[in-house]
């Protein structure tokens, strides 16, 4: 089992983290997502750019769904882990049309890039 990150949402996440000499931080509580560590802020205060996984959009999805997807693929701890935007998975993913795949076992993150999925999901 795996969580998909649309390349068209995550590459602006990833170019700001560029941008801003910043980390990209996988982010599992409400919802999974990517953000920069130090990215631009909305009057609310929330980050500007984030991009959800697919099917854990707290905003879109229903809560029964997000909330199971994320506890069956990450576990129930909410959990923030830090990344390097310029790292492999992710310069293929900036230089590319990729989406990227990130799955979890109690001790390990996998992330891989993935030929976009064309079905919307």
């Amino acid at each position: 089992m795996s969580v998909r990150f649309k390349g068209t949402d995550l590459r602006p996440v990833l170019a700001e983290a560029v941008v801003n000499q910043c980390r990209v931080v996988l982010v599992k509580d409400q919802g999974v997502y990517f953000l920069a560590e130090r990215g631009e802020r909305r009057p609310d205060g929330r980050q500007k750019l984030i991009a959800y996984a697919v099917h854990c959009n707290p905003d879109v999805d229903a809560f029964d769904d997000w909330w199971e997807l994320a506890r069956a693929e990450f576990g129930g701890d909410d959990f923030g882990e830090f990344f390097d935007p310029h790292d492999g998975v992710f310069a293929l993913i900036l230089s590319g049309e990729g989406d990227l795949e990130v799955s979890a076992t109690a001790t390990h993150l996998s992330l891989h890039a993935v030929a976009p999925a064309h079905n919307g999901n």
